[in-house]
Order: C-alpha cells, then sequence, then structure tokens
C-alpha cells in the first residue's frame, strides 16, 4: 500500500516537473555569480587599501 502512494506521488512529481535540470543548472549558475562577487569584493578591498597607501605616500611626499 505504501508502495503504491509512493510510485504515484513519484509519478506525479516526475510529471509535473519533468527530467529537466533547469533547477541543478539555476543553482550553479547562482554559485558561480556568489564566487565571482567574492572575488571582486576581495580584489577591490585588497587594491582599496593598497592604492590608499599608495595615494598617502605621493600625498605625503607633494607636501
Amino acid at each position: 500500500m505504501l508502495s503504491n502512494q509512493f510510485d504515484l506521488i513519484a509519478s506525479y512529481v516526475r510529471a509535473r516537473f519533468g527530467n529537466t535540470e533547469k533547477g541543478a543548472s539555476l543553482v550553479e549558475y547562482a554559485l558561480l555569480v556568489a564566487l565571482i562577487a567574492v572575488v571582486c569584493i576581495v580584489a577591490v578591498t585588497f587594491l582599496g587599501n593598497s592604492a590608499d597607501s599608495k595615494f598617502d605616500s605621493v600625498g605625503s611626499a607633494i607636501n
């Protein structure tokens, strides 16, 4: 009895959502976008601190 209910639910889910991998590819793209955002934030933070110290040294050399 339980097996029949499971088969019915499984067949409904397969019919409703199909066997496409749209959800998997959407998650993969979201993870890629998140990783790219983290890399960009780290790069801007690192280059921002480096540029800030460079501007400070140039500014004190001008004075």
